[in-house]
């Protein structure tokens, strides 16, 4: 079974999925994330990250600019 990019709307407190799909990716690292694992994201940005190691040096990135 192939695995699809899911295209994703990212809420306050949730995620609506606009197309289904299987994995989303980081912003970041590029890493695939399973819709099942997708704890971290940036409303503003409607950006994914694989962990909060990612999140963080995302806000360290937007911080310096």
């Amino acid at each position: 079974m192939t695995k699809k990019l899911a295209k994703i709307k990212y809420l306050p407190n949730n995620f609506q999925i606009i197309e289904s799909g299987d994995y989303v990716e980081c912003a970041v690292s590029k890493k695939k994330i399973s819709l099942e694992n997708l704890t971290y994201w940036n409303v503003e940005l409607q950006e994914a990250y694989f962990s909060y190691k990612e999140a963080f040096e995302k806000r360290e990135i937007l911080n310096k600019e």
